[in-house]
């Protein structure tokens, strides 16, 4: 279940704060998001419980599928609509077989140096047992050259994370920061979920493997939970390398679609590298 509390602070509205049995996660994955030069980028979008590797619901064709990249000299805007690239699979879960999506972004489309944005603005999904629509504003980032771009700036999203440390640049048992954001104002206090993508993915028969990289200790190392402070920001040692989602749960600023309650939520996909030895 979700629950959502608001406070006033000051005189300042404090952002809704949400609860979850268990996360749902949008999973945006790509192997490798440093890359060394300009090659085409494989992307597969799950939308399941990430750190178990299920439950997994399906996942209707994303409104908006694009990148945003820092402009060359003269351009005011360098987004760029992937929507053609995506591509619908079956993926495989324990009894059945639900909708997901991949996409393999061509060489030509990502050959300049620099940051890309990679961003997932999916359709919203109705949780019927709990009595709401979810929308999650999923974000990736991917580095070709080591130049760096726009990975700092926001995008204006109506549910965002903005990342204080480079998501593609980051040792095991580094600190990652980032400020969760609600139309663009920071949003104190309020519940940021972290999990670790837990379960291979076997690319190749559309499903999570069985196996786990780790078995934790308590059900509470799955969706781990930790609050922004009064500036909005957040921070979290990752202790493993690996993909480590963050979500801010309905933190948008519209609460309603089709007549039942919305949740709109931020994700930000962070991948962590052991140091060489």
């Amino acid at each position: 279940m979700r629950f959502k509390f608001s406070d006033v602070l000051l005189g300042v509205t404090l952002g809704c704060t949400s609860l979850a049995a268990s996360a749902h996660f949008i999973v945006m994955y790509t192997p490798q998001t440093a890359l060394l030069r300009a090659s085409d980028v494989p992307f597969t979008m799950v939308f399941t419980h990430a750190f178990a590797g299920g439950p997994t619901m399906a996942l209707e064709k994303p409104q908006r599928f694009y990148y945003s990249k820092k402009p060359a000299p003269g351009e005011s805007s360098n987004e760029v609509d992937l929507m053609q690239y995506l591509e619908a699979v079956q993926w495989q879960t324990e009894d059945t077989h639900v909708s997901a999506w991949k996409a393999n972004i061509p060489r030509s489309e990502m050959r300049s140096l620099g940051d890309y944005q990679v961003v997932l603005e999916p359709t919203p999904y109705l949780e019927a047992g709990e009595g709401l629509y979810i929308q999650q504003f999923t974000k990736v980032m991917v580095n070709v050259g080591g130049v760096p771009g726009n990975w700092a700036e926001t995008l204006g999203l109506p549910a965002e994370i903005e990342a204080l440390n480079k998501p593609y640049a980051n040792w095991t048992g580094a600190v990652f920061r980032g400020i969760v954001l609600s139309d663009g104002v920071p949003v104190p206090y309020t519940q940021v979920e972290v999990e670790y993508l837990n379960h291979p993915l076997d690319l190749e028969n559309n499903k999570f493997q069985a196996e786990a990289f780790i078995n934790p200790p308590h059900p509470a190392f799955g969706a781990m939970v930790i609050l922004t402070n009064e500036l909005g920001e957040f921070s979290f040692v990752m202790p493993k390398a690996g993909w480590w989602g963050f979500a801010a749960l309905t933190v948008g600023p519209e609460t309603e679609y089709n007549g039942m309650p919305l949740s709109q939520d931020a994700i930000l996909w962070v991948q962590a590298t052991d140091f060489p030895k």
